[in-house]
C-alpha cells in the first residue's frame, strides 16, 4: 500500500513508519520539524528510514496548502495517516491561535487534498483530550465531547467534527483515533515519563501538580501503532471513531513510584497546585476497538516503563547514566 504520513518524523509517527517499511509498504512522510523540541531528535528518529528505497521525506508545513496539494499530486497516496499537530496541553494555553491554525486549518488542507486526489482512506490522529472534564469513566466513543479543558483538546475535537463533515459531504472514508497518553522509546522530552526519568537520574527535583491522585491511561507506543495499522485495513465507508488506550489507568503517585523502583533511586519532589488545562483522569473504553479492529494492547505499564528506561539509558551515555 502507498501511505502518506504527516508528522512521520515525530514520536508516534517514526514508530509507525518503522512498521510500515518493515511491511514493505511505500511511505511518504511530511514533517516540518516543528521547533517545539530539537530537530536533531527527529533526525535521529528517522536515520534508519532515509536509506530505504520505499521511503520519501518532504520537509513541509501542513499549513502550506499549495505544497501539500503538490505532494499529493506527485505521490498519489492510497491511505493518509494524519498525525502532524501542535502538541501539548499546557503550551496551548499560551498560544491558542497557533494551535487553531495548525490543528484545524492544517487538517482542512489534508482533507481537501485527500478528496481531490481520491484517497481511499484518511486516518486522523486525535486525542483523549477531546473527553476533557467528562466524569463518566471509562471514556467511550459515543460519550459527548463538549467539555474540553484546554485549547489543544478543543482543536482536536474540532478536527474530528471537520473530518465527520468531509465523510458526509464528500464520501471520504475517515477514521479518527483517540490516543491515550502514549509513551515508550523516542517519547517527546517534555512529557512526564521522559522528564521524570532524566531528572531522577540527574538528582534534579521533579515537579508534580496536585496531590498525586490524577490518573492517566498510559499506552505503549507499539500498541498504538498496531491500532493505527489495524484501522488502515478496517473496511468501512462511514466516519468511525476508535479509542486506542490501555484500559488500565495509573495514578501519578503510582507512576513516580514505579519509575523510582526501576531506577533504584528516590525522586526529589516539588509539589505545586493543579494546573489549568489538566484533567483529573483519562481512561479508555476499548471494547469497540477490540471488536472491530482486533486491537489488543500487550504492554503493561511496568514492562513499558522498563523498555523506555532501557532505551533512555542506552541513548544517554554522555550523561554518565548506566
Amino acid at each position: 500500500m502507498r501511505f502518506l504520513v504527516t508528522g512521520g518524523a515525530g514520536f508516534i509517527g517514526s514508530h509507525l513508519v518503522d512498521k510500515l517499511l518493515a511491511g514493505h509498504h511505500e511511505v511518504m512522510v511530511i514533517d516540518n520539524y516543528d521547533p517545539y523540541y530539537s530537530r536533531e531528535i527527529k533526525e535521529q528518529h528517522i536515520k534508519q528510514h532515509i536509506t530505504n528505497p520505499n521511503y520519501r521525506l518532504l520537509e513541509a508545513d501542513i499549513r502550506d496548502r499549495q505544497l501539500i496539494f503538490d505532494a499529493f499530486a506527485t505521490y498519489r497516496p492510497e491511505t493518509v495517516i494524519h498525525l502532524a499537530a501542535k502538541a501539548g496541553v499546557r503550551p496551548s494555553l499560551e498560544n491558542p491561535s497557533q494551535y487553531v491554525d495548525v490543528n484545524i486549518n492544517g487538517t482542512v488542507n489534508i482533507l481537501d487534498a485527500s478528496v481531490k486526489f481520491n484517497v481511499a482512506k484518511m486516518i486522523f490522529g486525535s486525542s483523549s483530550s477531546v473527553y476533557g472534564l467528562n466524569e463518566k469513566v471509562p471514556f467511550a466513543e459515543l460519550d459527548p465531547i463538549l467539555n474540553q479543558a484546554s485549547p489543544y483538546g478543543a482543536t482536536k475535537a474540532s478536527g474530528e467534527a471537520i473530518c465527520r463533515s468531509y465523510n458526509h459531504c464528500f464520501n471520504l472514508p475517515v477514521v479518527a483515533l483517540r490516543f491515550f497518553t502514549v509513551y515508550g522509546p523516542r517519547q517527546r522530552p517534555d512529557l512526564a515519563i521522559h522528564k521524570f526519568t532524566k531528572q531522577i537520574l540527574m538528582n534534579e527535583p521533579i515537579t508534580l501538580f496536585g496531590d498525586g491522585s490524577t490518573s492517566r491511561d498510559y499506552t505503549y507506543v507499539e500498541d498504538i501503532v498496531d491500532g493505527i495499522i489495524a484501522s488502515a485495513y478496517y473496511q468501512s465507508e462511514k466516519y468511525e471513531v476508535f479509542n486506542l488506550g490501555n484500559d488500565r489507568p495509573t495514578k501519578l503517585s503510582e507512576l513516580v513510584a514505579s519509575i523510582e523502583s526501576l531506577l533504584g533511586k528516590k525522586a526529589i519532589i516539588n509539589w505545586l497546585p493543579e494546573q489549568l488545562g489538566d484533567v483529573p483522569r483519562t481512561w479508555a473504553n476499548i471494547e469497540k476497538s477490540k471488536s472491530l479492529l482486533g486491537y489488543q494492547p500487550r504492554i503493561d505499564i511496568n514492562n513499558g516503563l522498563r523498555l523506555f528506561i532501557d532505551w533512555f539509558c542506552d541513548n544517554n551515555q554522555t550523561m554518565g547514566i548506566r
